[in-house]
């Protein structure tokens, strides 16, 4: 399911955007100013940003700056020629006018979704695995992994709403490493632990004991 962060500060339009995209099945992030945008896009990654131009806090012309890595749609009362050129060449991806046509809103969206680079990353608060070349990225911070720790991490953030058992993760796994097993598991879990924490306060893998392992909430 593609997640879509809407930045409108006017509630009426907000809820309106909110329920044409909940209809279309779209996940909906939710922010009323550039500054809780940029709070949201601290902890999310979406896939599309249906911007407003007039939001309190740092202006939709600011966000457009700090967020052009993701499509960003402009959804704006400002008509002026002027305008639509700045947001485009700042790094927008589209620029339409209010009132907006429904249909037309979702054809754009559609169409930006489907020019939009697919990321093999696999994300999660702080932690960013990077699968081309391996890396774990906390914070900015390279973090290396080893082939095993690596593969144990990819698959935990994989099922990050669950727990995954020791012989379900040793199963996942050993595509990737055939040399662990339940003992050595405890100790690539250990080091890998180690290493996250010390880029991070937080113990992002938890044991559940008798059973497996999950990401922290």
């Amino acid at each position: 399911m593609k997640t879509i962060l809407i930045i409108e500060d006017d509630e009426s339009i907000h809820k309106i955007l909110e329920s044409i995209l909940t209809l279309e099945n779209y996940n909906v992030l939710n922010a009323y100013s550039g500054t809780e945008a940029l709070m949201i896009l601290e902890k999310n990654t979406p896939d599309l940003v249906l911007l407003d131009l007039m939001i309190p806090g740092l202006s939709g012309e600011e966000l457009i700056k700090r967020i052009n890595h993701l499509p960003i749609i402009v959804l704006s009362a400002k008509i002026n020629s002027e305008d639509k050129v700045n947001c485009l060449l700042n790094g927008a991806n589209d620029y339409i006018t209010k009132p907006f046509d429904k249909e037309e809103l979702l054809a754009r969206i559609k169409v930006q979704l489907r020019l939009a680079p697919e990321s093999n990353n696999l994300e999660y608060k702080e932690l960013n695995l990077l699968p081309d070349n391996h890396t774990l990225l906390i914070n900015e911070s390279k973090v290396n992994l080893t082939k095993t720790e690596y593969a144990i991490l990819k698959q935990l953030l994989i099922n990050t709403k669950e727990v995954v058992t020791k012989s379900r993760l040793l199963d996942l796994i050993s595509i990737d490493t055939e040399d662990c097993n339940e003992d050595s598991l405890r100790v690539h879990i250990s080091n890998l632990r180690h290493k996250i924490r010390k880029y991070t306060e937080i113990d992002y893998i938890e044991s559940v004991w008798g059973i497996g392992f999950k990401i922290k909430e």
